[in-house]
């Protein structure tokens, strides 16, 4: 319901063969930018604040640029880009060499971004770029991630001698590679300067040997959070690095004229024309390495560990079209069948199913599968327990019993646009989704609708229950293929202040009322302790002020202070159990969000100082 900020999308494309290739091949030197383009349109939904571009060309001459960028803001960022990449190609004179041409490489980069820090502005669009007159030294970076240890990073910068620019931690990434490209490029000038009289061929020894492995071990050995982290060489080296965690995913597909990488596998699928199994997943400390001659090599630069991969990744982001999400999906709204048969009071005949537009659809039709098996041995039952009595009227009735299910609510896309701030907001988005008049019985039918997550719950109240309860329902059955989110994410969706989640209000509303208000206290005494202590030190006891409460009372208590005044119809929550997410996601278990369980130290830090931030803003403004 709530549109979450989240994850940035990355597209790589390295070329393999020189560039008169593909002219002859596909009749254009455009092959890797047109690519570049259909890998990032692909991904579009991953980035709504801005995008960027770049390329790198082993070729170009002196005197003129080898390294080519684009950044645009906004929405149409990927529009923007091309656009001015295009203007670029198509102003440069006929019969101009291919190495004199704006774009045209053998690297090109593409970066769709999502803040999750709340800056914003050109500056902080990807790709950064490091300039320098030495190839060798110079660096183009982007990435899908969030640091959660910044200010151990600067201070790292700063004792290197650095004067870090920006407080970002794409920069500090930047620089912290740079310095240890630089030391691989001084080393590498010491050892062939006595070889090599000419500055040319030195050059071209150091760009043959440059370790770059090495320089990732180096640069990561203090980064903290999830990532995935995109860059190239001055020499057109490439490299992608995941985090050893494995939170945030990358996925490559090569063969002998191409290389490609990009954040989702079918969008390399659909691009590229292979089949899943051509398509292979970064796996966790793993890098993805291409050199300036074209050999491509993976190496392990980090050992995996506590390995998580993001399941929001797999319930909502990620697009529903790979074959693995698919079906997760649906395992997804298939395990609900039990909880939601409570919630109706196991009334079939008078209640109605539908979903939320658009990212909930596929676990409907999971949810609609398991209603529809369970209904069938319902059939059977009733059947094998009339076998020499069954006439043919009640057996008629038994066959024609069915799940309804209906489309009842509608998403006016182009109206959120529009929406304002304030009270104007909150006016406009009671009109966000409109709804099916006639679709179910005023007053006798129970509607269950299902939603990929809940987290806010601000969607819910300000619009959503209100206009489903124009149809009039004796019971508005909310559902939530996700379970509760309990806690901040630190590692790349906009989810960091405690009272934004309705879970957590929930457990501080219970707390209140049943007079526990000293598990609060008690909660952010021992979180202050902890509040300088190194983050390896630090535990998550947040997690205490859900402990005295089933997920069950949670939920009752969510659908409480969700509902909006003078709803006629009850109203209630079910949601996922972690149980159940792991089961219909068993290879990611990510669930930091959900379970307080952080794979990094990094995490339980965040989550201290949120719960801190929260409890020190309700005791000010009493």
């Amino acid at each position: 319901m709530e549109q979450l900020k989240h994850e940035c999308g990355v597209a790589l494309v390295r070329l393999l063969k020189p560039v008169e290739y593909y002219v002859e091949k596909y009749g254009t030197w455009q092959y890797g930018l047109n690519k570049l383009y259909l890998l990032m349109e692909k991904q579009h939904n991953r980035g709504q604040e801005g995008a960027g571009i770049g390329c790198v060309s082993a070729k170009a001459k002196p005197g003129t640029e080898y390294i080519s960028r684009e950044r645009a803001m906004g929405s149409g960022g990927i529009q923007e880009v091309f656009r001015q990449a295009y203007k670029q190609i198509k102003n440069t004179p006929a019969n101009t060499p291919y190495e004199n041409i704006p774009f045209c490489g053998e690297v090109y980069m593409g970066h769709l971004r999502y803040s999750t820090t709340g800056r914003s502005g050109i500056a902080y669009i990807h790709p950064f770029l490091r300039r320098n007159n030495w190839r060798s030294r110079s660096l183009m970076l982007c990435g899908n991630f969030n640091l959660t240890n910044v200010d151990e990073i600067f201070d790292q910068l700063i004792d290197q001698g650095q004067h870090p620019r920006l407080y970002s931690d794409t920069l500090m990434v930047l620089e912290m590679m740079g310095h240890f490209l630089d030391q691989e490029v001084q080393r590498l000038y010491e050892r062939y300067k006595p070889q090599c009289d000419k500055g040319e061929i030195r050059n071209k020894k150091i760009a043959e040997n440059i370790d770059l492995a090495h320089i990732l071990r180096s640069s990561s050995q203090t980064w903290d959070g999830g990532y995935i982290i995109c860059g190239a060489t001055g020499n057109t080296d490439m490299f992608v690095l995941r985090d050893p965690q494995g939170i945030r995913p990358a996925f490559y597909y090569h063969d002998d004229e191409i290389a490609v990488v990009a954040s989702e596998r079918p969008v390399i699928q659909t691009v590229m024309n292979v089949l899943a199994d051509n398509v292979h997943e970064l796996q966790p400390g793993q890098a993805f390495l291409v050199r300036q001659n074209g050999e491509i090599a993976m190496e392990q630069i980090m050992e995996a560990k506590n390995v998580s991969p993001c399941s929001f990744e797999r319930i909502y982001f990620s697009r529903g079209s790979d074959k693995d999400i698919y079906q997760e999906r649906k395992t997804l709204g298939r395990l609900l069948l039990q909880p939601i048969l409570k919630a109706i009071d196991n009334d079939l005949e008078n209640t109605v199913f539908s979903f939320i537009p658009n990212t909930a659809e596929v676990a409907f039709f999971g949810m609609m599968e398991g209603f529809e098996r369970y209904l069938d041995e319902q059939k059977k039952r009733l059947i094998k327990n009339h076998t020499h009595e069954l006439q043919e009227e009640e057996l008629e009735r038994i066959l024609s019993m069915k799940i309804r299910q209906e489309k009842v609510a509608l998403k006016d896309i182009k109206l959120r646009t529009f929406i304002a701030e304030g009270n104007s907001r909150d006016d406009l988005a009671a009109h966000v989704y409109d709804i099916t008049y006639g679709s179910i019985n005023a007053g006798k039918d129970n509607l269950v609708v299902i939603d990929d997550s809940i987290v806010r719950g601000t969607t819910l109240k300000q619009s959503i229950i209100n206009i489903l309860d124009r149809l009039g329902p004796k019971k508005i059955v909310i559902v939530s293929s996700s379970p509760q989110v309990r806690y901040p994410d630190c590692y790349g969706i906009d989810m960091n202040q405690m009272d934004e989640f309705a879970a957590f209000r929930a457990a501080i509303a219970l707390l209140k009322e049943r007079g526990l208000q000293h598990v609060i206290d008690e909660t952010y005494k021992k979180c202050k302790a902890q509040e300088n202590l190194p983050k390896e030190e630090i535990i998550n006891h947040v997690k205490d002020i859900y402990k005295p409460f089933t997920d069950e009372e949670i939920a009752v208590k969510t659908a409480e202070i969700l509902t909006p005044e003078k709803i006629r119809a009850k109203v209630c929550i079910v949601y996922q159990s972690l149980e159940g997410l792991h089961k219909a996601c068993p290879n990611h278990q990510g669930d930091w969000y959900f379970s307080g369980n952080y794979p990094t130290p990094g995490g339980n830090r965040i989550v201290i100082n949120a719960f801190i931030k929260y409890y020190e803003k309700v005791t000010s403004d009493k």
